[in-house]
């Protein structure tokens, strides 16, 4: 799945490009990238008609365009949700460009530019939705994703608190990395690019980081994160692209993720993979000593 970098880039597009447009109308072409709006297909259509898209947002994984009112000010209170799963892609369009295959949803926009969103899923595991804003929110977070923690590049994610919470948790780091209500927007290729540079055993209990060590990986994280986004983000397929249809190339820099086999390019070592969690961790056996309870 698109971890953080990936749907950062996705983000930026989104406000270029569409950010600011009044919506036209809305096209669902098939009812599961809607799912998660109760109400039906027909019903998100109607409500998103007419409105002016504010500015993206991200928080973690989830991305979303708040409603801005159409009359008066004050902050949106109803906001268009996207989680992408595994292959969705919200793509930027010229208006009358040949449809993709997996086209679920088309929205149009009420100004002159001749572009158009899409939403394009192969697999429909991810999808669109409304919902209400958490009150007084000033990016209009939908209230769905409220529990979500901070993500780590968030001016207002708190290190010192995160460093708490992880020695609190009965539970091993990575574990720790992957729990969206603890920290967002970490992936299984992120948390091992981050846990490589920080060397550190995917199976390290939590409690036992000390400060220094959770600064150090948190550091790392946000370098992994920061070069990612420098080059579009990590595409394995061409699933992972941003809303111009174009891959990232981050891929050719991992250190750790998919290097089964071939040398650590610290200290020479074969990278191993290991089964985990219906996944898999990429690990260096000599620079990420595994705990002795392991």
């Amino acid at each position: 799945m698109p971890e953080l970098p990936e749907v950062e880039v996705v983000r930026r597009g989104l406000e270029r490009w569409v950010s600011g447009r009044v919506v036209a109308a809305v096209e669902v072409l098939h009812p599961r990238a809607v799912r998660r709006h109760p109400a039906g297909p027909d019903d998100f259509a109607d409500r998103l008609t007419g409105h002016r898209l504010g500015t993206a947002c991200r928080r973690g994984k989830y991305l979303w365009l708040p409603l801005e009112p159409l009359t008066g000010t004050g902050a949106p209170t109803q906001a268009v949700l996207a989680h992408l799963g595994m292959s969705g892609q919200l793509l930027v369009q010229p208006q009358g460009s040949p449809d993709e295959k997996h086209l679920r949803v088309r929205v149009r926009f009420a100004d002159a530019t001749a572009t158009e969103l899409r939403f394009v899923d192969q697999r429909t595991f991810g999808g669109l939705s409304l919902h209400d804003t958490v009150e007084d929110d000033p990016d209009g977070l939908p209230d769905v994703i409220a529990h979500i923690a901070r993500d780590p590049l968030d001016p207002a994610f708190d290190d010192a608190a995160f460093h708490t919470a992880l020695r609190g948790r009965r539970t091993t780091i990575k574990r720790a990395l992957l729990d969206q209500s603890l920290i967002s927007g970490v992936g299984n290729i992120y948390a091992d690019e981050a846990l490589w540079r920080t060397r550190l055993h995917y199976e390290r209990p939590t409690a036992s980081l000390t400060r220094p060590r959770t600064t150090e990986l948190l550091t790392h994280i946000r370098e992994v994160m920061a070069e990612a986004l420098a080059v579009g983000g990590t595409s394995f397929d061409s699933l992972y692209v941003n809303v111009n249809g174009e891959s990232g190339y981050f891929d050719r820099s991992l250190d750790a993720y998919g290097r089964e086999d071939e040398p650590c390019r610290r200290c020479g070592t074969p990278i191993r993979r290991r089964p985990w969690m219906n996944r898999s961790s990429y690990f260096c056996p000599r620079c990420q000593r595994a705990p002795r309870a392991v």
